[in-house]
């Protein structure tokens, strides 16, 4: 029998022994092997629980446990969780997390660790809650050269952002809706200003091209400058404004990570994603594209690929030798993202259209509803975005808003 230790009882926690009892007999049918939870680390007491029994405050108890194989860490950050994952992978135990910050940022180290003692680092739930993406990405996709990896990321600046497309809410007003329903934390940082999906395209990355990708080489921007007007621009574009995390190989072979606002016209499937729902395109020489679509986040979504890992876990006789990457040095492999060659959307007020056009040449020009005079938006040619900065500030005027076009060639 395998025995599991779970690390946290919180939303994603609790979730994983919910779906792993409710549904115990068909996993192990699935895994050919006898499975129970063993251990429940939290420091709060739940008495009225009906795993009582199983809890424990004390994390000494599993790492000396030798019948404890398996361990799903679901505390979140790093403070607790790099310590305890590090010591259970030393001691030989498999881990699975969702602790996409512990992945980002230790993926590599722990990876290494794991394969120094024959267990796994298994993190399915970190980048796509419950959509697979991780397993494909080493297993299913394995004959393709991927090119370009591009993705809704985050639930809530989704949600955020249908809001705001749909009914022309405020992003403010959209942002304390998110937060009413539980769908964004009270300090909503690492969602509306990129960071969670930054974690997550380093992730997706680093499995992708072999090396780690460190958030802080990532360039990354939120979605807290998006303004009506721009959503509107947008519609008439023929697109919708979403929040993507994306990777692509670039011709000298380097890769440009990046998360950003862009414009995603209305024939690329993510631009039809709403909502609490995450998309993934994942670009191949073999399958062209392919995407994964579900809810990226939640109690049991989650839980799902949590209790999905620890089935894998069970069945592996060894370290598995796909799902793994190589640390980095430094980051002369990751491409400077003022070199990429964008279109971009620009809003401006007080500029004319022949500056404009002696700047940029020949432009499209797009309008909304009630644009006042003074206002012009338009989405310049393809150039880097360098040369298009440099351009930009030529213009004089006031720059109310500049979005990415989308665009992965």
């Amino acid at each position: 029998m395998s025995k599991i230790a779970v690390l946290g009882y919180g939303v994603v926690g609790s979730g994983t022994v919910e779906l792993f009892y409710k549904n115990k007999e068909k996993i192990i049918s699935k895994v050919g092997k006898d499975l129970d939870i063993k251990y429940i680390l939290d420091i709060r007491d739940f008495p009225d629980s009906p795993y009582a029994d199983k809890f424990t405050k004390n994390f000494d108890d599993i790492i000396n446990d030798p019948e404890v194989t398996i361990v799903a860490e679901v505390i979140g950050g790093l403070k607790f969780s790099y310590g305890y994952v590090k010591a259970c992978l030393e001691k030989g135990k498999n881990v699975v997390t969702s602790n996409k910050e512990l992945v980002a940022e230790k993926g590599a180290e722990l990876l290494k660790i794991a394969a120094e003692h024959n267990c796994n680092f298994l993190f399915e739930a970190s980048t796509g809650g419950a959509i697979p993406i991780i397993r494909p990405l080493h297993q299913c996709l394995a004959a393709n050269d991927i090119t370009a990896i591009a993705g809704i990321l985050n639930g809530t600046t989704n949600f955020i952002l249908t809001k705001m497309i749909n009914e022309q809410m405020a992003f403010d007003d959209a942002l304390a809706m998110a937060q009413k329903l539980g769908y964004a934390e009270q300090d909503p940082t690492a969602d509306i200003e990129g960071h969670d999906a930054c974690r997550k395209i380093c992730i997706l990355a680093s499995l992708a091209f072999g090396k780690h990708v460190y958030p802080k080489w990532v360039h990354c921007e939120g979605i807290t400058k998006l303004t009506l007007e721009d959503v509107m621009y947008a519609e008439n574009w023929g697109g919708e404004i979403k929040l993507i995390g994306s990777v692509k190989k670039c011709a000298d072979g380097k890769i440009l990570p990046m998360v950003r606002p862009a414009f995603v016209c209305n024939n690329n499937q993510l631009s039809h994603i709403s909502d609490v729902f995450n998309g993934i395109m994942v670009y191949g020489d073999a399958v062209d594209e392919v995407m994964f679509y579900g809810r990226g986040a939640g109690k049991l979504p989650t839980a799902s690929a949590i209790v999905a890992d620890i089935a894998d876990a069970a069945k592996m006789n060894g370290t598995s030798i796909s799902q793994t990457w190589e640390d980095s040095a430094d980051d002369s492999f990751i491409a400077d993202y003022k070199d990429d060659v964008v279109s971009v959307y620009v809003r401006t007020n007080g500029v004319p259209a022949e500056k404009i056009s002696a700047a940029f040449g020949t432009v499209e020009y797009l309008s909304r509803d009630n644009q006042p005079d003074g206002e012009l938006a338009f989405i310049a040619p393809a150039m880097p975005e360098r040369k298009f900065d440099e351009k930009l500030e030529s213009l004089g005027g006031e720059v109310l808003g500049k979005i990415r076009v989308l665009e992965l060639d």
